[in-house]
């Protein structure tokens, strides 16, 4: 042990002292190269925020890319499990899109057929949707109604914050009792619990049986909250007109992510066979995949942030060309200094260090003020786009990377080019 430490001690003190002495030269070799750049403020600064621009703008649309793609995969699991979403009405009828709007062409017993006759559909859910006005006490709100089934929210995969669901047998008796979406809950409710309270839609009476957990916005800017909930049988009888008995949805959830395209053609097989439509002929209703759409976004997502990554790297190029310019707007000036260094023994090695260096300086003054600068305009774009943006941390270490690569790349031919000088020459300039 004593050995040890005597061998060890003073090993590591030449260790310590050239490390020391590297900071020292570092850090002087970083004044000398700010004092050199300082000689000419306006044209630095100009550079530096040339090179700030292009790291900000690389920085923010990494960071919105990311958040866009987030959000549209926040939606695509918002959506459903397995989902597939049967409509009334055909997408083409003698040449025009049809509506669900006054489309009676799905049934109860058609709902019933998928789940009893469709092997690859484990949940059905039928469902009629409207508008309502709905009064708690002396508040009241205009939102949209779902008459459906529990299996709905097994289908959406929506939790219940707080109380519970209504039952199928609920649904049988066509009970009068509702969930509320949060959006709804807090105009009519505040912060209390209302859990148990009546509300009335369409002068009836209902009971809140609990409140669904907060969605948010869809990327495409609706509440997905400002909705109440209730049993699709009460829905009819007691909320649409003339207790109507056709449906304005199916929607169903297959057993498995690749029983989804064999449970549509199943479907529509049913379907067609049921409502006796003739071959040749279209259907009097249409099957949706929502989360191609939802994909084809996420897709269309990434593609665009790369685009506009293209955009940005342009940016930090032309940036690049002004620390170029600058430099060798330097070696110019500073043409008889570089000749004075070389007549008394200055290495080739050492000018070209000594110019590269203010390079990477230049440029990582200007990675510093671009990622500063993304910081302000990360708070501007999440008050315009109403979303979230994070700065994931790997994109902050690129941009250094990247201030980095440009001040090597353009500052490397004018730092040879001042080490190749002639030193005759370089004294007799003017």
């Amino acid at each position: 042990m004593e050995r040890s430490s005597v061998i060890g001690g003073p090993a590591t003190e030449p260790h310590r002292r050239r490390s020391a002495a590297a900071a020292t030269a570092a850090t002087l070799f970083f004044r000398e190269a700010v004092r050199a750049l300082s000689r000419h403020k306006t044209r630095s600064g100009l550079t530096t925020l040339g090179i700030a621009i292009g790291i900000a703008a690389v920085v923010l649309v990494v960071a919105i890319g990311k958040a866009g793609s987030e959000r549209a995969l926040q939606a695509l699991a918002n959506l459903g499990e397995n989902f597939v979403w049967i409509e009334a009405g055909s997408r083409n009828v003698n040449g025009v899109r049809s509506g669900t709007l006054g489309m009676n062409t799905l049934t109860v017993a058609d709902a019933e057929a998928i789940r009893s006759e469709v092997p690859q559909i484990a949940l059905v859910s039928p469902q009629v949707d409207g508008h309502v006005q709905i009064i708690a006490g002396n508040r009241n709100w205009a939102t949209h109604f779902r008459g459906e089934t529990p299996d709905y929210l097994a289908i959406k995969r929506w939790p219940v914050a707080i109380g519970s669901s209504f039952s199928h047998d609920d649904v049988v008796r066509a009970a009068a009792k509702v969930l509320l979406g949060e959006t709804v809950r807090e105009q009519l409710f505040g912060e209390e619990n209302p859990v148990g309270k009546i509300v009335r839609m369409q002068g009836q009476l209902f009971e809140v049986t609990g409140v669904l957990a907060a969605r948010g916005q869809t990327p495409q800017g609706w509440d997905q909250d400002d909705w109440v909930f209730l049993p699709y049988t009460a829905a009819q009888r007691r909320l649409l007109p003339h207790f109507q008995t056709w449906l304005d949805d199916i929607l169903c959830s297959a057993v498995s992510p690749a029983a989804v395209e064999p449970a549509i053609h199943q479907v529509r097989g049913l379907l067609r066979e049921r409502h006796h439509i003739r071959q040749g002929a279209d259907d009097d209703f249409n099957i949706r995949r929502p989360d191609e759409m939802l994909q084809a976004q996420v897709a269309a997502s990434d593609t665009l942030a790369n685009l506009l990554l293209a955009v940005a790297a342009v940016s930090l190029l032309v940036g690049g060309i002004g620390i170029m310019n600058v430099m060798l707007a330097s070696v110019t000036q500073r043409t008889r200094e570089i000749g004075v260094r070389l007549a008394v023994g200055a290495r080739e090695s050492a000018i070209r260090v000594q110019f590269l260096g203010e390079a990477v300086v230049l440029s990582l003054i200007g990675g510093v003020f671009g990622v500063a600068l993304s910081f302000v305009g990360k708070i501007g774009f999440e008050r315009t786009l109403g979303w979230p943006i994070a700065i994931p941390p790997s994109s902050l270490l690129a941009a250094t990377l990247a201030a980095v690569t440009v001040g090597v790349v353009f500052g490397y031919f004018p730092a040879w080019k001042a080490s190749r000088l002639d030193p005759i020459a370089a004294l007799h300039h003017e």
